[in-house]
């Protein structure tokens, strides 16, 4: 049986790796870690939303995308991991762990994943990403 990482700051990486490996096998999409990869991230998305997937068939997914939109933030240099309550987004996140992109700045990509697969084009991962690591 293969052991259940604990969703903590430190098991990020490896959340984000399972989606890399999961989109190449599955999709044949190659993710890099790089902003360039968002909108691949997207178009997986999407097929989700084209087939009738909702969100609650796939959440431990949807967290993993999560994970890896974060680690493009932290590979781009653009921010770290930090557990919600530690980055004072407790009550503001409903994920356990956020983005730090500055002193006073956090972002969470984990909940912006589920509300682009909830609302579609609106809820832009690259436009997100832009927001947050250009500030």
């Amino acid at each position: 049986m293969k052991k259940q990482l604990d969703p903590i700051p430190e098991n990020a990486s490896a959340f984000a790796a399972s989606i890399v490996e999961s989109a190449k096998r599955v999709s044949g999409v190659s993710l890099d870690y790089s902003e360039a990869s968002l909108p691949h991230l997207e178009t997986i998305i999407d097929s989700f939303r084209h087939d009738g997937v909702t969100a609650d068939q796939i959440v431990d997914t949807l967290f993993c995308m999560g994970c890896y939109v974060g680690e493009v933030f932290v590979r781009e240099g653009a921010g770290v991991w930090k557990k919600t309550e530690e980055a004072r987004m407790k009550g503001f996140a409903s994920a356990p762990m956020v983005i730090q992109t500055g002193p006073e700045s956090c972002c969470n990509p984990i909940d912006k994943v589920f509300k682009r697969m909830e609302n579609g084009q609106e809820d832009s991962l690259p436009y997100f990403y832009s927001g947050f690591a250009k500030s």
